[in-house]
Formats: C-alpha cells, sequence, structure tokens
C-alpha cells in the first residue's frame, strides 16, 4: 500500500453465459487510473489475489454471488478484516438476502408488498393480477418472470425450480401504474444523491426467467420528485447500523393512484450506476471512491 498511489480493486466476476457486461466498469477502471490510483480489475473468488495489498476493495459486479451466496459472504466477511471493503460486509450480508424489505417496513418505509417462500414451504400465490417470481438472492432480473393473471400453474412451477434449487421465492405483484410509469432508480455516491433514471418495468410481460443479462429497457435520465427523493433517504437511514455507503441505488416504482412510490429494491451491494448516462457523473463516483481510498 503507499500513501500517494493508492490501490484499489474492483471486483467483478468470471465471464459466464447469461451474466452480462458491467458496462461501468472499464470507465470506472480508466478514470481511477488516470486519477493517480493503481487499479485491478479482478474476480471475487480467484484464490491469487492478495486482498491485503489494496487499500480498498469495491465491489462492482460479482454477478454470480446470488447462486454461491454462502461462499459469497464469507468472503466478504475475510476481505473485510484485511483491508476495508465497500459497501461494508454488515451491509453484504443484510442486502445479498430480499428479506431486507422486511426490515424496511418494520422500519415504516413504504415497500412493495412481497411474500417470501422458503423451500419446504406450501406454495400459495395468489392469482388476481401481473406478479413476478424471482430468487430472494441474485443479481439483476436473472431467474425473475413475470406472470399475467392466469398463469398459476407456470408461475407454481417457477416456485418448485427454486426451491430445487435451495433457494427462496419471491413473489411480488406488478404494481397498478408499473407498465405506465415505469421504475425509477436513485443513485447515491457518498452518502449524497448522484442522479436518476427511469427504466421500463423489469421483467416484462413473457419474459424468461433465465438468460443473458442486458440493461434495462428504455432507459432515460430523470429527475425525481420531492416525494421519491424523501422515500430514497429514508430507506437508506433504515438500514442497520448507519453504516457509511459508498454507493447505494433505491429503486421506487408507484403504488395505487394516490399512494405515492414504494420501495421495490435497495441495491447496495452491486448495483448498476449508469455512468454513461448522466455527464460528470464518473468524475464524481472516482472523487468518492479515491476518497475512501484513504
Amino acid at each position: 500500500m503507499s500513501p500517494d498511489r493508492p490501490t484499489i480493486a474492483l471486483v467483478t466476476s468470471r465471464p459466464r453465459a447469461g451474466n452480462g457486461a458491467d458496462r461501468d466498469l472499464p470507465g470506472l477502471a480508466r478514470s481511477l487510473g488516470d486519477a493517480g490510483a493503481e487499479v485491478a480489475t479482478v474476480c471475487w473468488d480467484d484464490p491469487r489475489v492478495d486482498w491485503e495489498r489494496f487499500d480498498l476493495v469495491v465491489i462492482r459486479s460479482a454477478r454470480d454471488h446470488g447462486e454461491r451466496l454462502a461462499e459469497f459472504v464469507a468472503w466478504a466477511g475475510r476481505v473485510a478484516r484485511l483491508t476495508v471493503l465497500a459497501n461494508p460486509a454488515s451491509v453484504v450480508r443484510w442486502n445479498t438476502d430480499e428479506r431486507y424489505l422486511e426490515a424496511l417496513a418494520a422500519a415504516g418505509v413504504p415497500v412493495v408488498p412481497t411474500r417470501y417462500l422458503a423451500p419446504g414451504a406450501a406454495v400459495e400465490i395468489p392469482d388476481d393480477g401481473a406478479f413476478v417470481v424471482k430468487p430472494a438472492s441474485g443479481s439483476g432480473a436473472r431467474g425473475a418472470a413475470r406472470y399475467e393473471k392466469g398463469e398459476y400453474e407456470a408461475a407454481v412451477r417457477h416456485v418448485e425450480r427454486l426451491h430445487g434449487e435451495g433457494l427462496t421465492a419471491v413473489v411480488r405483484p406488478c404494481m397498478p401504474r408499473v407498465d405506465e410509469t415505469g421504475e425509477r432508480a436513485l443513485v447515491y455516491v457518498g452518502g449524497r444523491f448522484l442522479h436518476a433514471v427511469r427504466k421500463d418495468a423489469v421483467p416484462t410481460p413473457g419474459a424468461a426467467c433465465e438468460g443473458e443479462q442486458s440493461p434495462p429497457p428504455d432507459l432515460r435520465t430523470w429527475r425525481p420528485t420531492p416525494a421519491e427523493l424523501a422515500l430514497a433517504e429514508q430507506a437508506l437511514a433504515a438500514v442497520p447500523g448507519s453504516p457509511e455507503l459508498l454507493y447505494a441505488r433505491v429503486d421506487l416504482v408507484d403504488g395505487a393512484e394516490g399512494d405515492g412510490p414504494r420501495v421495490m429494491e435497495l441495491g447496495l451491494v452491486e448495483p448498476h450506476l449508469f455512468l454513461d448516462l448522466h455527464a460528470g457523473s464518473l468524475p464524481a463516483v472516482t472523487k468518492e471512491i479515491l476518497v475512501a481510498a484513504g
């Protein structure tokens, strides 16, 4: 480690079918290098990596962590004992299981109503409207599918497949306005709001539950409303232990008419940051990473 030239690891995973590309990673590595850092892009499970030599380890695209969750959480704990991990290991442990939404709801944060079906539980799914089935741990929309009213049997088979892999299934309704107003992702870096994007609902109707990860459809810049900003900050304030977060992304959807926005997901482990959509975002993120590296 050098006080004059910080050493930073940007953590990814081994290339494999379905993982998709990390669009933020190449530009971020170049920007950090241009700013004077020594940067290495490394796989989290590479046994040759000496994590202790880095001033900061930043998780960016460990796309296979959902299938290897216990191993990944244990890795995060080991690295955090050797150097600074962003985000912290306690956050990784909490946020990699989507049941964190229950904790947010208990803290009074409006969230999308969600059911969790653990292996061995009875598979009971309401068939009164469109809904999504997905694993409770994973990256992006991998393993997720949307079902319309009347597709109950296909959804049950999806849950049974997840149970067969030892995974807890998430079942959540598609909020009534999601096809009209989409989803909004609010990105925070260094504890401050950076930018936001709007995207069409993911997964889309008829989307397969497996396949190549790709950028969400119809991405565009978005100016969040005061209500959206307030909700995002309420959700971040409810993270246990009030940890320092290098980055965070809060995904919101509209509730019922007049019901205000709701949190759909809180991404604190490896969220897309959409750096290519907003001029000035890359330098801002670079600066915050250098600050975190000390």
